[in-house]
């Protein structure tokens, strides 16, 4: 599902329009930052690979057609590609940071902070338990909040694939995150 705004700022954009280039940085940078954040656990880091999300789709804008591949799904499957590359460089393990729950905003309340924390640290364990592709999965459909279909086409995998896939990856989150449960003494 292409959005009707992106797809008019595509058309300005292909043609050079700076104005039309800057919107839809504007429009997709926070969303494209966070998915790498959550992937890298490296802000900075996560900073510069945004950065080149945004210098490749500069690059390939001019062959990007709007009835293809959806724009954002488009962006997420670079930043994708961005990633495999890196961690392929590196030989390094993707984590969640812990401190993403600060991007959510949280009260002045100490308790709930802490119980974010904690829950944070609970999530990002349980994430590193999953298979690395059922954890992609997990983060784009429900942190990055691609649709199952934009996630299929960012992973280059059919839409049962994702079901599938989505489908082991709640289920293990699921039994990460339920609490222990202790016996009942009379």
């Amino acid at each position: 599902m292409q959005d009707s705004g992106d797809a008019e700022l595509i058309t300005r954009a292909q043609r050079g329009e700076v104005s039309a280039i800057g919107r839809l940085y504007d429009r997709h940078r926070e969303s494209i930052f966070r998915y790498l954040w959550i992937r890298l656990d490296d802000r900075q880091l996560a900073e510069d690979l945004t950065g080149d999300v945004f210098m490749r789709m500069l690059d390939a804008l001019p062959r990007y057609r709007v009835q293809g591949l959806p724009f954002r799904a488009w962006l997420y499957r670079i930043a994708h590609n961005l990633l495999v590359d890196y961690f392929r460089k590196m030989n390094h393990q993707a984590t969640v940071p812990l401190d993403a729950v600060e991007e959510q905003g949280t009260e002045d309340d100490p308790d709930r902070t802490l119980e974010q924390l904690l829950l944070s640290e609970r999530l990002q364990t349980a994430l590193r338990r999953l298979e690395p592709t059922q954890c992609e999965v997990v983060v784009l459909r429900f942190l990055a909040g691609l649709s199952l279909q934009e996630t299929a086409q960012t992973l280059g995998k059919t839409e049962a694939a994702i079901k599938a896939l989505q489908h082991r990856g709640l289920s293990g989150l699921r039994q990460a995150l339920e609490p222990l449960e202790e016996p009942v003494t009379s």
